[in-house]
């Protein structure tokens, strides 16, 4: 098992009860795991599919090329975690939080998110098409590409936040809180029933709205007579 030398940074907004440090050195498939510390460990390429994390902490770990598909995350927390690409499709979240992270190819394909929080994190291409997303918050973070196709979302807010893309298309959307967010493109425009934007989002989202909804927009000719 490989360890890095990073110091560990305090997490303040998360409270653990108190926990027990990991011995082994392989993650288990359907396995169940309760008030367990796993710290400056390599997860790289394991299979952990079906398992249970109950108020668990991952703390500078690499999780990169980790499968966690079908896997339960309550009341668990992920700090400084890394990985070029994690796979955590059709996987339950509650009451969880990742802060401080680097993950460039997430796939949440059908995640289940409830009470969730990421703070502090840089995430690549972060895929949670189909996904179900209620009491969401998504604060100082960079996201490159968020798509949310055929995604349920529901009380799901931005703050501080740089997002490249955003994806919904076919998406359900309900007091989804965009104001936050310095948006550069939206793919799905005709399905941001049920968001809130700023004027100024507004303003930018005005061309892609106007060709959603088939107008032509003119330059008025101050000089030009009309009948």
């Amino acid at each position: 098992m490989r360890k890095t030398d990073r110091k560990a940074t305090p997490e303040r907004q998360f409270s653990l009860p108190d926990l027990t440090s990991f011995e082994g050195d392989v993650l288990e498939a359907r396995r169940e795991y309760e008030a367990i510390d796993f710290t400056d460990l390599d997860f790289t390429g394991q299979e952990a599919g079906d398992a249970r994390f109950l108020e668990c902490r991952f703390e500078r770990c690499s999780l990169d090329g980790l499968s966690m598909r079908r896997a339960r995350l309550v009341g668990s927390l992920l700090s400084e975690v890394h990985g070029a690409s994690v796979d955590f499709s059709d996987s339950t979240w509650r009451d969880a939080q990742v802060s401080g992270s680097r993950l460039g190819a997430v796939t949440l394909i059908g995640a289940a998110w409830t009470g969730v929080r990421v703070r502090g994190s840089k995430l690549g291409f972060t895929n949670l098409a189909g996904a179900r997303l209620e009491d969401v918050i998504f604060e100082g973070c960079e996201i490159g590409s968020l798509d949310l196709r055929g995604a349920q979302v529901r009380k799901v807010a931005f703050v501080d936040c740089a997002l490249n893309e955003l994806n919904v298309a076919e998406a359900t959307l309900s007091k989804v809180d965009l104001s936050g967010a310095r948006l550069h493109t939206v793919i799905g425009v005709d399905n941001l029933r049920g968001a809130i934007v700023s004027q100024e989002q507004l303003i930018d989202l005005a061309p892609l709205l106007a060709a959603q909804l088939g107008l032509e927009v003119r330059r008025r000719d101050p000089g030009a007579d009309y009948e």
